[in-house]
């Protein structure tokens, strides 16, 4: 009988499972009302006196390994129905993912460097954490000049003055104090001003600034430019330039398109007169060479500057600025077929 038991105990050791209709046939076997465990036991009476504290044993240790081996496989089904039901078959074919797209602004700051890149500018970019002198002084914005509050700035600390960045033109002062003439870049990024939020203007935007700096660079040189960025990004062959000021050009001018008159939005975006400005621009100042170590008795240049949303609104016609960061699937799903 101790034999039997041993063999039984090599049985429920080795025995595999692979539902629980067979646990549940395992454990009625051995541990039901009528199962071998019971018969056993019953068995017990019967044994020679010298070999029950032996046989005993046994029965317990078969009773423990039964037992052990149905919770054993209970637990391992169990975990075996919770993978499949998370993941499912593995090997079946996955579902569609569905495809994203690109954000408009990113869309229309990647025409534009495509557009300078064929004519010769390469992408510069800096922090948008900033120092006075970078963002201001340089730029030949000195402390106290009323210019100064044509931006008004996030400062973030005044002991020295730290600030979010109000444009990119302190990416072209860095860019200007770690490379020699001939420079011909241009400066995307982000920028922060603190603006009432409205449908046209945001705290948050981006801009493209650009910059050229080499010998016997003329007005002329930035209006031929500016006529080839137009013609390339809205088809547009019809530019003016109207006198303005900007602390860091001079002279300055606004940039407008002749956008027609031929649709009814025609008329509303540009008040009725057919003309659109786009940018501003003009002759990098000498004092701003100076600043940044460049002769400016030798080299000259000139600078233009654009908001990258104004530019989307104006491209896919996008009648509120706030739309660009409210994250909204429905707005950003209209580009998927955009390149």
């Amino acid at each position: 009988m101790l034999d039997k038991v041993k063999e039984l105990i090599g049985d429920v050791k080795a025995f595999k499972a692979t539902s629980k209709e067979e646990v549940e046939t395992f454990r009625i076997k051995y541990l039901g009302s009528k199962g071998l465990l019971k018969d056993l036991f019953a068995e017990f009476k019967n044994v020679d006196a010298e070999l029950r504290k032996d046989f005993g044993q046994a029965l317990n240790n078969l009773k423990k390994s039964a037992e052990g081996k149905v919770a054993e496989l209970n637990d391992a089904l169990d975990n075996a129905i919770e993978d499949k039901g998370i993941y499912g078959d593995l090997t079946r074919p996955s579902e569609p993912i569905e495809l994203g797209s690109r954000h408009p602004i990113s869309l229309v700051r990647n025409q534009i460097i495509e557009v300078f890149n064929r004519i010769g500018f390469t992408v510069s970019e800096g922090p948008e954490i900033e120092d006075d002198w970078h963002n201001f002084t340089a730029l030949n914005l000195p402390e106290y000049h009323p210019a100064r509050d044509m931006q008004d700035t996030f400062f973030i600390d005044k002991n020295p003055d730290t600030l979010l960045r109000t444009h990119t033109s302190s990416v072209q002062v860095r860019y200007m104090e770690n490379n020699e003439p001939p420079i011909r870049t241009i400066s995307p990024g982000r920028v922060f001003r603190n603006e009432d939020i409205s449908a046209r203007a945001h705290c948050i935007f981006h801009q493209v600034e650009g910059l050229y700096i080499d010998t016997d660079v003329s007005f002329a040189d930035l209006k031929q430019t500016l006529l080839y960025f137009t013609k390339e990004m809205f088809g547009k062959s019809k530019i003016r330039l109207r006198p303005s000021y900007f602390p860091f050009t001079e002279p300055s001018a606004e940039v407008d398109i002749y956008w027609g008159l031929e649709t009814e939005t025609d008329y509303r975006i540009t008040k009725g007169t057919g003309w659109l400005e786009i940018m501003g621009c003009g002759m990098v100042d000498p004092n701003v060479l100076k600043n940044c170590n460049i002769d400016p008795t030798k080299y000259s240049g000139y600078a233009f500057g654009m908001g990258i949303e104004r530019i989307a609104m104006l491209l896919y016609q996008i009648p509120d600025i706030r739309m660009f960061y409210e994250n909204d699937k429905r707005f950003l799903e209209q580009f998927k077929s955009i390149i």
